[in-house]
């Protein structure tokens, strides 16, 4: 009797994994550990109707493992609508894995989990995200053709990933300020990682005047003397009097705190989950005349290229594939200022309504 009550108020509690699941609508969560190599990771697939759940794996040192299990399912929510916006042949899926990237990668722990991910036998195809690079790809290879992004393929994501960015910020510029020139514009990066660092390429080469920050000081400083960007601290960069705020690094940061000192009147970057609590956010961005390119639309470039690869696709196509998130955006924008909605609300109908179909 006493082990049935146990059950009944784990499975109730609402903040159990499966009340989670269920909130968000996930299809499968796989924990996954291993004591001999140090894996702790969880693979969680949010929905394949369109397709087998395409996402990447992130490495990153979580607070606690309630935190990592937060963000792998918002992750995985947010590739179903990637690549459903996208028209894309893929169902949404991420991965995470707890540990610090610099410190605790090794092969034996990379092939482990390369094993978790072949015995979901092609329902999950991993790529790289965060803290992972193509040679850990080649790693997990070992035990799973069920993985993209690898050397001599499609490759690493990320110059895709910005470009589509890029092109994003471009339509949001637009319809601010009339055409969609960057020369002389002001933008706020926050992360200089991978895609953060291709990003601020392509702004500088077009003459915007970059002012950036990231947690890795030697990555900051390459980046700042590669293309002439302004360092400036981890929370200063959020009371700069800039054009647009381009997050690049992780998620939830627009939030109460922060909305209420961005000075800036576009917020579009590579981030994923930008906003803390869409609802509210999201009304609060529309309600102070901002323009929020929604994350998992401007950010589609990598998902592309990665589809790409597990289509058979040229790497031509994956850039014009990507530039099309301009006109997406433009759409978006607009339907939002007809409709007086938020530019969230628009593109999750957009992604519901193609999965819907599919249905």
């Amino acid at each position: 009797m006493t082990d049935i009550l146990e059950v009944k108020e784990i499975t109730t509690d609402k903040n159990s994994v499966l009340s989670q699941m269920v909130s968000m609508d996930h299809e499968q969560v796989l924990f996954c550990q291993d004591r001999a190599t140090g894996l702790k990771a969880i693979i969680a697939v949010h929905n394949t109707v369109l397709g087998p759940a395409l996402g990447g794996t992130r490495m990153w040192e979580y607070a606690n493992e309630a935190a990592a299990l937060t963000d792998v399912l918002r992750l995985s929510r947010g590739m179903t609508y990637k690549n459903a916006i996208s028209d894309l042949k893929l169902g949404g899926g991420k991965a995470v894995i707890i540990g610090n990237s610099h410190t605790d990668k090794n092969e034996a722990l990379f092939r482990r989990f390369g094993q978790f991910v072949n015995s979901l036998a092609g329902k999950y195809i991993t790529a790289e995200d965060v803290g992972v690079s193509t040679q850990d790809m080649s790693w997990i290879n070992k035990e799973t053709n069920y993985v993209v992004g690898l050397p001599g393929k499609s490759g690493d994501p990320s110059p895709v990933t910005a470009y589509g960015v890029y092109m994003g910020i471009k339509a949001c510029v637009k319809a601010q300020f009339g055409n969609d020139s960057l020369a002389g514009k002001k933008f706020a990066v926050q992360g200089a990682g991978h895609v953060g660092q291709h990003v601020i390429k392509h702004l500088t080469e077009e003459g915007a005047k970059v002012f950036v920050t990231d947690i890795y000081a030697p990555t900051l400083k390459e980046v700042a003397n590669k293309y002439g960007a302004t360092i400036v601290g981890l929370d200063e960069i959020y009371d700069l009097d800039v054009d647009v705020f381009t997050p690049c690094a992780l998620g939830a940061i627009i939030n109460d705190e922060t909305l209420s000192r961005l000075k800036c009147s576009i917020i579009a970057g590579a981030a994923n989950n930008q906003l803390k609590d869409e609802k509210i956010h999201g009304k609060a961005v529309m309600d102070k005349d901002i323009i929020y390119a929604p994350d998992f639309m401007i950010n589609a470039g990598g998902v592309i290229n990665c589809f790409a690869e597990v289509d058979g696709r040229s790497a031509e196509w994956a850039m014009e594939k990507a530039a099309q998130i301009y006109h997406t955006t433009t759409e978006i924008i607009n339907g939002s200022r007809t409709n007086n909605i938020p530019t969230y609300a628009i593109a999750n109908k957009m992604a519901e309504d193609r999965i819907k179909q599919a249905k």
